[in-house]
């Protein structure tokens, strides 16, 4: 099969790859669509300890069954493998198992990515995809279940309603973007303020929110002045505006993983009594919920996702690299 392999920072290579194997409880995929991930431009830039060149990248995928129990059964994939054993596990809160692995990372355990023709995925991982849903659109759940559970988790820090509350969300890539249309158009939010320094992706986002998008240099941007802070970006910088904007007994959901330490205002934490949450992915749950939320188009109509040749997908990571892209998610088709 073609495959675009990761083959050292900065460095990506489409080429020939060995078929992956079926082996008993997991079925082959032929990929249909995958999404470029922010963790999989961790990876790129050689700072993301589980993904070790040479390996396929990518994670969020749909496609149809090649090899397995459903042949031709057109699937989307929740690409993150759990043990089904552990007191997490048991308990409903799998995203939170010590074994978890994921599609396209080979620390702890190798499992090749998406980025590719087929890949090999447990039957447990693969859910059909349902009627309303675009297969190509399809990759885009995975980081919609990241949102969601992102969004759910915050609200119940709350210290009030939800519709009483100033939200913030830092950054317009996909998961801010993803998180400001569930609070829009599923929580049916009002006050909402995303901010992006990017000029065209922030204009991608004016174009598909009623909320408000702007710099963040923006005047509207004060101290103590939102009760819930999205920060979707994971940097020392927007950690530190954070922990300014939030109110006293707000909370701040921490999502992004671009910088993984950094100086941080604890004294203002610990007088304001202010929560500071981390997440990274979601349980089963959210991501059924997400499908139901996709399916009956309750986020918009996903236009703001960019498709690209998987051939081509090489430049379209040096476009997210140097920021020249403005679509908040690019989808790499096979």
């Amino acid at each position: 099969m073609k495959a675009l392999v990761y083959t050292g920072t900065e460095k990506l290579e489409y080429k020939d790859f060995n078929d992956p194997s079926i082996i008993n409880g997991e079925s082959i995929i032929k990929v249909s669509a995958s999404g470029i991930c922010g963790s999989d431009m961790h990876a790129y830039h050689g700072k993301d300890e589980r993904r070790i060149p040479p390996l396929i990248l990518g994670h969020e995928v749909s496609g149809i069954i090649e090899q397995g129990s459903k042949k031709g059964k057109k699937v989307v994939l929740n690409p993150l493998i759990t043990c089904g054993e552990c007191e997490y596990c048991i308990n409903k809160i799998e995203h939170l198992c010590p074994k978890r692995v994921l599609l396209g990372m080979n620390r702890p355990i190798e499992r090749q990515g998406c980025f590719a023709e087929m890949v090999l995925t447990p039957d447990k991982n693969i859910y059909e995809l349902p009627n309303g849903l675009d297969i190509k659109q399809a990759p885009i759940a995975e980081p919609t279940a990241v949102s969601l559970h992102a969004v759910e988790l915050g609200v119940s820090t709350l210290k009030k309603p939800l519709d009483q509350c100033n939200v913030l969300v830092i950054g317009g890539g996909a998961i801010g973007l993803l998180c400001a249309l569930i609070l829009e158009k599923v929580k049916n939010c009002k006050d909402i303020l995303l901010s992006e320094p990017n000029t065209k992706r922030l204009q991608v986002c004016k174009n598909n929110l009623n909320s408000n998008c702007v710099n963040p240099n923006n005047k509207e941007i004060n101290e103590n002045s939102f009760d819930i802070i999205f920060d979707t970006v994971g940097m020392e910088a927007t950690r530190q505006s954070a922990i300014k904007f939030v109110k006293p007994g707000g909370s701040i959901i921490h999502i992004g993983l671009t910088q993984p330490s950094g100086t941080f205002d604890f004294r203002k934490a610990t007088l304001q009594e202010v929560t500071f949450i981390g997440t990274y992915c979601y349980t089963n749950r959210d991501f059924e919920e997400t499908l139901n939320i996709l399916s009956k188009g309750k986020v918009g109509d996903l236009n703001w996702i960019e498709y690209r040749e998987l051939s081509t997908g090489a430049e379209a990571f040096k476009e997210i690299h140097n920021g020249t892209c403005s679509a908040p998610k690019i989808i790499l088709i096979p």
